[in-house]
This record gives structure tokens, C-alpha cells and sequence, in this order.
């Protein structure tokens, strides 16, 4: 039985599951190049997956009234499920983030935490940025929801990334709140700590107020002052290092914040080694990887690859798989797989476009000795992954010994502010000799510490303060990525590569053409298609 997941908001996605299983996961920023854009969600389906007849429901948590404004997808959409004998369902905002969370996971009994910047419950159209749910077995049950003017983390960091930090925050160039978090690792956290949970807590409705005359789209410099931000606004334009101290004052009231909430719900719930976690707030790395320590009780955290927006098809269709049509639980190998993108198989003809390249036949070993020589090599294969974070499938990689790697990748191919880090990826097995923590970070949700003694031997990957967010890779994850590794673990005496995203400045790369783009108008220096052996330079 096949169910699609359709999600029409910001974040447009759609998805397939066959009896449980997701055969491809499309996010419809990655085709139109804009990110974080809404869309029609089931023309996208329509358009890129070609056995839509077969689909016996449909699932969404985008409500049916705005369906129905895509007049000619929605008529479709209803048409199929007659003929299948199928239904179309609409289910909670968080419901399916929750969803998503724990039939990700392999975890039996957990504790599921949803945290965003708002979205809608179905039975009361009650509009909530927190909520809460114990998982058990193959069903999720609801416990608390916390009303949006009560708790929204998401709408403060929204509103400061960009009236105070004058950065993205949205469609269509994404949003930046990832700057912000690298820029709170060299600032100092107590300057301004009081200050942001203030916003948090009592000051919550001034902090996210959104400007009337805000423009719609991009922050293009023109935005009005903020009424209640404007203050901090001002002080960043100062300086640098104000920005820094604000930023890591907005990080440290997080993380207290997150820590105050989980505290209070461990008191009241019992026998909670488990937690899952989803909603865009929990792409806060920093935050989440330090739930480990304030509760070491808790053993296992599981994050989605997709806690975004985009991820809410997943979750509906695992709902309805799971909770309404009580299918047993999924036992994923090692990890629920990222990779569902569509795959690509007419790379030769997609490069006989192009006259100012040149490529040739080439072999895993040969790319691996281009990275140790200090080359820059992006690589294409399989499909790609869904969620914020290239992992091996459309990546750009380098050295991560050379002390000015960093330097030269934010500098010549991303285009970025020069304290950006780059995320390690490294074999599963070696990350006890390398990391403070011996944790599954398969999606590059956690940052850990680097180990004292060993972090000089990758400066390209580790932080101003001496972290990472590191992605673990397992033969299961991914057996052409890990199989590389460990050829480059052999050739340089590290189990550990440099790992950043297919783009530059731009939704990661989807397809042949997008990858060779890229590749043409950046310093990279070569481009890898892994499936076909085939390495691309330019002429």
C-alpha cells in the first residue's frame, strides 16, 4: 500500500511510503532553488513521481480549505483516492512532527518533544510552538500542548536572527539561524543572557511581534525598526564582538530555557531514559547535544534528519501507517535512512551540455589522493538527502588537517562569514577516540567536545571552542561514504573527513546540472559523480 505525504506551507514537500517504507522524500526548494518556499505540494508529486495512480491515501497537515485552493491538484488528489478506495487525511501540525520523531527512531518507549516557531493542532486550530507526547510501541499518545503566546522559542530566534542580526529568516534565502549559533561558540554567553530570556518568558509577545510593514521575502535591508528589538539591534551594529556577545547571550537563554522546560516534565514523567525530538528549534545543536549532561539519565536522544517543515510528510504518513492503521514498528538498520531523494542516472548526458568542462573515467582511490592533496572535491551519487544537512551523498570534501581548510572553503566556494565551522564526518567505531561522548549523531544533530589530546590533529573541524557537529557514519548509513572514509582513514591516519554541503549560498543540490552549476561557479576543484566513476574539472 502506498500513502503520500503532502505538505503545501513553507518547507513544500511531498512524500511516499510503500507499506511503511519511504521510497522518496522530495523537498521543493531543492528543484526551484529558492529555500524554504510553500508550493503546490501534490502538483510537485504529480510532476516528479510518476506512479501516483497507485497511491491509496493521501495524509497532510496543511488543511484542506488550502488545499483546495490548487483547484486542479486537489481534484486530482480526490479523484485517486476514490478509484483506490483510499481516504484523504488531515492530521496535527505537531502530531506529525511528534510522528515523525519516534517512528524515526528505533526506540521502543520515549519521551517525544516538538519545538518550532508555531503551527496548528487540528481538533481546535489551537496554534502551539511546544508540545509534548509519550511513545510506546507502534502508537504516540498526546500529553500536554503549551499555547504559542506562552512558549514559542522559534518566533523569538526568528525575529532576532533578523531584526537584530540584520540576516535571513525565511524564503527565500533560508533562514540564518545557524550563523547565529556559530557566532554565540566566540561571545560572551552572560552579557546578554538575562536579557534574552526575558524575551522567552515575560516579554514573549513583544519579542515576536512581527513588523506590519514588514517586506515580504528576503531582508534586503529595508526592513522597518523593530518597536521592541530595535535596542539590540543597535548595539550589534556596533561591533563585531557585540554581535558575538549577543548571540551567545541568545544561545545561553536558550539553553537554559530548554533545560528549565525538560527539567520540569522529567519531575512529572517517569522512567524517562528515552527522548525524541523534532520541530525546527531542535536543529540547535549546541542545545540539544548538552541534554546528555543535565540529564544523565536520559540514554538515548533521537533526532529526525528532518525536523523542519519539510519533514511533516513523513511524519502524517508514518502516522496513519503506525497510530490509525496499526502496522508494527519499522526496525531501521542502524539508522532510518536520509537518503530519499530521487536517484540520477543520465550524468554523461547531462554533462555533454556543458563545453568549458572536462572529465574522465576515475576511482575512489584517486579522489582520495586528490584530497590529500589539498584539493577541494565535491561528490554526487544515490539520492539525496532529506533535511538541512548534506551527508555523503551530495557533499563537498576536504582535508581536515590543513589549519587553513576552513579558511579557504567559507573564503573561495561558500561565500560565508569566516567563523563558520565544517562538520566532521567519522567512522561510527572511532568516535569514542575522539569525541568527549559516545553517541549516534547519523544526521549531524549533536555537537560534542573534541578530546583535549586529539583535536590539534583536525583543526579544519573543530570550533573556536573546541566542538563539532559531528555526523557518525555506519556501512548501513551509507556503504559508499563509510567505505570512503576508511580509505582516506588509511591514506591520511584519520577516520575523519571534512563534510559541508553541495551549494553555495543556495538549496542543496538536487540533480546533475544543479551539481555541475555549482561546481562551475565556485573554486572548487573537482567534481566527483561516486556511481558512475566519473570526475569532472574545469577546462
Amino acid at each position: 500500500m502506498k500513502i503520500a505525504g503532502l505538505w503545501s506551507g513553507h518547507d513544500c514537500s511531498f512524500c511516499v511510503l510503500e507499506n511503511g517504507m519511504p521510497v522518496v522524500h522530495a523537498e521543493y526548494e531543492r528543484y526551484i532553488r529558492e529555500k524554504e518556499p510553500a508550493g503546490d505540494s501534490a502538483q510537485f508529486l504529480f510532476d516528479e513521481y510518476k506512479e501516483f495512480n497507485d497511491i491509496k491515501h493521501f495524509v497532510t497537515c496543511y488543511s484542506v480549505d488550502r488545499l483546495k485552493k490548487h483547484e486542479n491538484s486537489y481534484e486530482q488528489t480526490k479523484n485517486i483516492v476514490e478509484k483506490n478506495g483510499g481516504e484523504l487525511h488531515v492530521f496535527g501540525h505537531h502530531q506529525c512532527h511528534a510522528a515523525n520523531a519516534f517512528f524515526s527512531s528505533n526506540l521502543d518507549n520515549a519521551l517525544i518533544l516538538t519545538i518550532d516557531g508555531g503551527g496548528y493542532e487540528t481538533k481546535n486550530n489551537l496554534a502551539t510552538a511546544f508540545t509534548v507526547w509519550r511513545g510506546k510501541g507502534n502508537k504516540i499518545e498526546h500529553m500536554h500542548t503549551f499555547p504559542i503566546n506562552q512558549v514559542n522559542i522559534g518566533g523569538v530566534w526568528t525575529r532576532s536572527t533578523r531584526y537584530i542580526f540584520n540576516l535571513q529568516s525565511g524564503w527565500p534565502r533560508g533562514h540564518q539561524a545557524g550563523t547565529v549559533m556559530a557566532m554565540a561558540a566566540i561571545g560572551d554567553p552572560n552579557k546578554y543572557k538575562n536579557d534574552f530570556f526575558k524575551m522567552l518568558t515575560l516579554d514573549l509577545a513583544r519579542a515576536t511581534h512581527k513588523p506590519a510593514d514588514q517586506p515580504i521575502g528576503a531582508n534586503t535591508g529595508n526592513d522597518p525598526k523593530h518597536p521592541y528589538l530595535n535596542k539590540w539591534a543597535e548595539i550589534a551594529k556596533e561591533n563585531e564582538q557585540n554581535k558575538f556577545d549577543l548571540a551567545a547571550g541568545l544561545q545561553k537563554a536558550t539553553e537554559d530555557y530548554i533545560r528549565s522546560m525538560l527539567n520540569s516534565l522529567l519531575s512529572q514523567v517517569e522512567d524517562v531514559e528515552n527522548l525524541c525530538l523534532a520541530g525546527g528549534v531542535t536543529l540547535n545543536s549546541v542545545a540539544i547535544g548538552k541534554i546528555y549532561d543535565w540529564f544523565p539519565q536520559i540514554k538515548n536522544i533521537y533526532a529526525t534528519p528532518t525536523p523542519h517543515d519539510g519533514g511533516l510528510t513523513i511524519g502524517a504518513a508514518q502516522y496513519l501507517w503506525h497510530q490509525i492503521l496499526d502496522n508494527p514498528r519499522i526496525e531501521w538498520k542502524d539508522n532510518f535512512t536520509p537518503y530519499l531523494g530521487f536517484e540520477y542516472d543520465n550524468i554523461e548526458e547531462t554533462l555533454k551540455k556543458y563545453d568549458n568542462i572536462s572529465y574522465e573515467s576515475c576511482t575512489d582511490d584517486k579522489v582520495i589522493d586528490l584530497l590529500d592533496k589539498q584539493n577541494i572535491v565535491a561528490v554526487f551519487g544515490g539520492g539525496s538527502e532529506s533535511g538541512r544537512r548534506a551527508l555523503g551523498n551530495r557533499s563537498i570534501l576536504a582535508d581536515p588537517r590543513n589549519p587553513n581548510m576552513k579558511d579557504l572553503i567559507n573564503e573561495k566556494v561558500k561565500h560565508r562569514q569566516w567563523f563558520r565551522p565544517f562538520a566532521p564526518s567519522i567512522l561510527r567505531e572511532e568516535v569514542n577516540n575522539w569525541f568527549t561522548k559516545d553517541k549516534d549523531s547519523p544526521y549531524m544533530s549533536f555537537v560534542f567536545d573534541f578530546k583535549e589530546e586529539v583535536k590539534d590533529k583536525v583543526p579544519a573541524v573543530v570550533h573556536l571552542n573546541g566542538t563539532a557537529r559531528l555526523q557518525t557514519v555506519t556501512e548501513n548509513d551509507n556503504k559508499w561514504y563509510y567505505n570512503f572514509i576508511k580509505k582516506w582513514y588509511n591514506k591520511s591516519g584519520v577516520p575523519i573527513i571534512l563534510n559541508t554541503s553541495f551549494n553555495d549560498r543556495e538549496p542543496i543540490c538536487e540533480t546533475a546540472e544543479h551539481a555541475t552549476n555549482c561546481f562551475l561557479r565556485t573554486n572548487i576543484d573537482y567534481l566527483y559523480f561516486y556511481n558512475e566513476n566519473i570526475l569532472i574539472s574545469k577546462k
